[in-house]
């Protein structure tokens, strides 16, 4: 049986010094445009502020908001996202929100 270790990164997660590569299974049309990766930037204080600014407490909403803004996909593309790369995004959040080992 194979030790899953918290640290160790999926083979579809790239971390980088602006933020995180995340590799499809499925490809997802954006702006017209299959892609196969989403590339996303790290998130500061200003993201979490303008992605909850209109969702009244909706935290579904505040997430979808703060991945649209942080990949630059609009809400309706997005929302095209097979659900295994949907939580692969969320996952990258995760790694970029967080810092292991503290």
């Amino acid at each position: 049986m194979k030790e899953s270790n918290a640290n160790t990164l999926p083979e579809w997660l790239e971390l980088t010094a602006a933020g995180a590569v995340v590799k499809l299974k499925y490809p997802l049309e954006v702006d017209g445009t299959k892609v196969d990766k989403i590339q996303m930037r790290a998130p500061c204080l200003r993201d979490l502020r303008a992605a909850g600014a209109t969702t009244n407490g909706d935290q579904e909403q505040l997430e979808v908001n703060l991945l649209c803004s942080l990949t630059e996909i609009g809400e309706k593309d997005l929302g095209a996202i097979k659900t295994v790369d949907y939580k692969r995004l969320q996952e990258g959040y995760f790694r970029l929100d967080n810092e292991v080992g503290v």
